[in-house]
């Protein structure tokens, strides 16, 4: 973050006033400068009151009559510009100040997000620095008017929890700009989906950082952002330029909860491509409904067929060994059998449960 004072600067004169001071050590008045340098007196006259900048070409003439150097007079006006940009742009940060109360700052800041401060104004110039913004406009020209389609083709303005929710998308492609990944493998993907569930089966210490390794070698940027208050969101996928990007927030850190979103995700690259961003369990302008559907069938497909579901529903007094044993059987977690009947009411809520794990990120 750059310092508070550089956006509040301390007071800058015009270069016309240290001009006026040298004319005066050299008893030498504007209509004898105008002449000697071949400028009007008018344009003299307008830098010593302020009125006017001094160029490049008055700083070379300036430097023959004078005998100060040309780049004195440059980085003079320079250092009068920059002040009054600056004082000019404590406006829009004052104007960001009610923006800035639709984030959950402390939060973020917990997170290593953006810099922990109680000052209101470093709040706004922090969140500027984050959303990549120079001002509140453009961040609500680029979440919530679409003005850049090409980059981000959905709109948070009719959700209440938008700030939350770009501030969690935001962080993702923060992380996703500092990962490498091969080219996009369409058909590489597909085919390491039977890898990726000998991984959700075997569930490592380390599942998360090989599940980020096989995907990034078929093109695909995995990333965990924990959840922000307010945004509970369990998934997202968009394309950053040509790469997807699978953002997971581990939510309810339950692991069928977490493959069963990751399938999905991995759904919407495989069935939807580039226009469409999913984010699981937010309401917001662009959600498709039928493509949920679909990415939920190829999710639920991926971790258990019905055909598989039959066979394990056959067995009427189904009991833990019996759920290890097809578990084993279909190269899944029994987490996967338990979650599925559970969510379909097929078993009361509770059995089973011994079967889920949690996950760490």
């Amino acid at each position: 973050m750059a310092p508070l004072n550089q956006y509040y600067p301390q007071s800058v004169s015009h270069p016309g006033l240290t001009l006026q001071d040298i004319l005066e050590e050299r008893e030498m008045g504007s209509k004898e400068l105008a002449v000697r340098t071949g400028k009007p007196e008018k344009t003299i006259s307008d830098v010593l009151n302020g009125k006017s900048s001094i160029t490049p070409e008055m700083a070379i003439l300036f430097e023959q009559v004078l005998k100060v150097p040309g780049q004195f007079w440059l980085n003079r006006q320079k250092t009068y510009d920059e002040y009054l940009a600056r004082l000019d742009y404590q406006k829009t940060i004052e104007e960001g100040l009610e923006w800035a109360k639709s984030f959950p700052y402390p939060q973020m800041a917990k997170f290593n997000w953006v810099e922990t401060t109680s000052k209101k104004e470093e709040k706004v110039v922090n969140l500027f620095e984050f959303f990549g913004v120079s001002s509140s406009k453009g961040y609500y020209d680029f979440y919530h008017n679409q003005k850049l389609l090409v980059n981000f083709r959905i709109s948070l303005k009719n959700n209440e929890n938008s700030g939350a929710i770009a501030a969690w998308l935001r962080r993702g492609e923060i992380q996703a700009n500092e990962i490498e990944v091969k080219e996009f493998d369409k058909s590489g993907l597909k085919e390491a989906i039977p890898t990726l569930k000998r991984i959700m089966a075997e569930n490592p210490a380390d599942f998360f950082d090989r599940l980020q390794e096989v995907c990034a070698n078929v093109g695909v940027k995995v990333v965990h952002t924990p959840c922000l208050p307010k945004a509970p969101i369990h998934g997202s996928t968009r394309w950053i330029s040509d790469t997807p990007l699978v953002q997971m927030s581990g939510r309810y850190r339950r692991n069928d909860i977490f493959w069963f979103t990751f399938f999905h995700e991995i759904g919407h690259i495989l069935l939807h491509g580039k226009k469409y961003i999913s984010i699981e369990n937010i309401d917001y302008d662009g959600e498709n409904q039928e493509y949920e559907n679909e990415a939920n069938t190829f999710s639920a497909n991926v971790l258990l067929t019905e055909k598989e579901e039959r066979e394990i529903l056959s067995n009427h007094d189904l009991d833990s060994d019996d759920v290890v044993h097809y578990a084993e059987k279909f190269g899944i977690h029994p987490a996967i059998i338990i979650g599925r009947l559970q969510h379909k009411g097929l078993v009361p809520f509770g059995l089973g449960n011994h079967f889920f794990e949690p996950i760490s990120l």
